[in-house]
């Protein structure tokens, strides 16, 4: 193990801030809050694996 990948942890962290958004928009009763916090998970998941992918394809990982 190289170290902590500094970029990794920090989308890591946002995905959960966003996990956690989505439960109190659940608790809230905020269908709206939850499906925006949905749409942000999805997007900083898809970019997590995509530059982890790029990562990998050069040989960084």
């Amino acid at each position: 193990m190289n170290g902590i990948k500094w970029n990794f942890l920090f989308l890591a962290i946002l995905a959960a801030l966003s996990i956690i958004g989505m439960g109190f928009s659940l608790g809230a009763g905020s269908p709206v809050g939850m499906i925006v916090c949905l749409i942000i998970l999805i997007s900083i998941m898809g970019y997590g694996f995509a530059t982890k992918k790029k990562y990998r394809e050069a040989g960084k990982l």
